[in-house]
């Protein structure tokens, strides 16, 4: 069977009006963690969740052109609005590939502790050789071990753990492996990042137990000529899946709305 391809997941609330606002989620790919946002920021936007299919093993080039696609095709129904594209995690370095391929369609762009900075882990970069002679069961089994890594347990709520543990599990072996290649080899040179001018707002939990993402969005900055970064001092890796972490009033707070977008709602509750 062939391999379908991404797919933009829509929410209840389509707003065809309003910027078109990109979400690509973590390796786990579902894309349905993210819906612990989507009512914030349907106030401002009309919201698209990237899902990628768990038996997908297309390049990085790959992945971006068939989201720029998916994109095109939101565009070819309303046209003339403005996108915003964010990325969390995985989803960041793709965020970073889809901004190169198609500057021209994106007026700003959101990075959430985006895993460009996976190889400056050495045990993950070994992870994806001990994944590949992993028994299946063990595999499996090892997802329980990943959480507290990848999440503040205790900032989610009961029903957002078993979500996460839902959405870990939901990979299979094979495309665990692939996905952790391709963020070992992932990489996109000083200079290629100068080519994104447009407003960037980088986004860190400092207690990521994960990755190194403070540094990696200090970093980045330094890269990005039109960039701001905000440090949620007590957040982990899946930040955005957090209780009391609302991606709508963090753009605002920060000025990261444009004003036709600002003007929508004066606060977003979660």
């Amino acid at each position: 069977m062939l391999n379908p391809g991404p797919i933009f997941l829509t929410s209840k609330r389509l707003r065809p009006e309003l910027p078109l606002f990109v979400f690509l989620p973590g390796m786990d790919g579902t894309g349905q963690l993210f819906r612990t946002q989507t009512d914030g920021l349907e106030m401002g936007f009309d919201v698209r969740c990237l899902a990628i299919p768990p038996t997908d093993l297309t390049s990085w080039d790959e992945l971006a052109e068939q989201t720029v696609g998916l994109i095109h095709q939101e565009l070819e129904k309303v046209s003339d609005r403005p996108v915003y594209l964010c990325g969390e995690s995985f989803g960041g370095c793709l965020a970073l590939k889809v901004a190169l391929h198609s500057p021209h369609l994106f007026k700003r762009v959101i990075l959430a502790n985006p895993a460009s900075s996976f190889k400056q882990r050495p045990f993950l970069n070994w992870s994806s050789t001990i994944t590949n002679w992993m028994p299946e069961p063990v595999y499996r089994l090892s997802s329980l071990w990943l959480m507290p890594f990848l999440a503040r347990l205790e900032r989610l709520t009961p029903e957002d753990r078993q979500a996460l543990l839902k959405a870990v599990q939901s990979v299979p072996q094979k495309t665990s492996i692939w996905r952790l290649s391709l963020l070992h080899e992932f990489a996109i040179p000083e200079m290629e990042l100068q080519k994104i001018t447009q407003p960037v707002l980088l986004i860190a939990g400092a207690a990521d137990r994960l990755l190194p993402s403070l540094t990696e969005v200090q970093r980045l900055q330094r890269s990005l000529p039109n960039s701001k970064t905000v440090v949620l001092p007590y957040s982990g890796h899946a930040c955005l899946l957090e209780a009391d972490v609302n991606l709508y009033e963090i753009m605002q707070a920060h000025n990261f709305l444009e004003t036709s977008v600002a003007a929508e709602a004066p606060t977003a509750h979660r």
